[in-house]
């Protein structure tokens, strides 16, 4: 068990940690912050997802680095990834921070393009996250961080921060999954 494969492990065991925070219902106004509504329990929630989206660049880093990318670290590491957002992001329809039927596109992408990586490695390949998918996982982890802490420190904009990344994010998770399945259409070569 080397140490990317710890931080994955972390990454995973914070979900659950994460959710006990972000489900404690918010009660008042919460508290002003350089014009950001804050609510304890949501800082909390947000820290915590935080510091699990900062495991997931860091495992990454170190596995590439040290040369200690293993099959489970090939498996869990996106899985956690996918975990992590979504329990996020449905969180946040829970407590009205995100449209649901935006959330649902974010998921069925997510669905869609794990089932494209099963069928590539059952012929053999290796499907590595590209750029849009890095930039996508990058705007949705930014996004569900700044919707938590009510936009802070820019909560004193007209316009919210957190809403703009979540429809950036929209964006890109439909390009990227679009880009892996138009790369690797020759997948679906038996049965079109």
């Amino acid at each position: 068990m080397n140490l990317p494969n710890k931080l994955t492990i972390i990454r995973i065991i914070m979900i659950p940690i994460f959710m006990i925070f972000v489900s404690i219902p918010a009660s008042g106004d919460g508290t002003q912050v350089l014009g950001s509504q804050w609510y304890w329990q949501y800082v909390v929630a947000a820290i915590i997802f935080a510091v699990a989206s900062l495991t997931d660049w860091l495992d990454g880093y170190i596995a590439r680095r040290d040369n200690l990318v293993t099959n489970f670290g090939k498996f869990a590491d996106p899985l956690a990834d996918k975990m992590l957002v979504a329990t996020a992001f449905i969180a946040l329809v829970g407590i009205d921070l995100a449209p649901a039927w935006l959330v649902s596109i974010i998921i069925m992408r997510e669905l869609a393009v794990t089932g494209l990586r099963l069928l590539l490695v059952e012929k053999g390949t290796v499907m590595a996250a590209g750029s849009a998918g890095k930039l996508k996982t990058f705007t949705q982890m930014l996004s569900i961080t700044f919707l938590l802490i009510g936009d802070f420190p820019l909560g004193f904009l007209p316009f919210s921060i957190g809403q703009i990344l979540l429809y950036l994010a929209l964006i890109f998770t439909i390009y990227s999954g679009v880009d892996y399945f138009v790369k690797n259409i020759s997948v679906f070569s038996d049965g079109l």
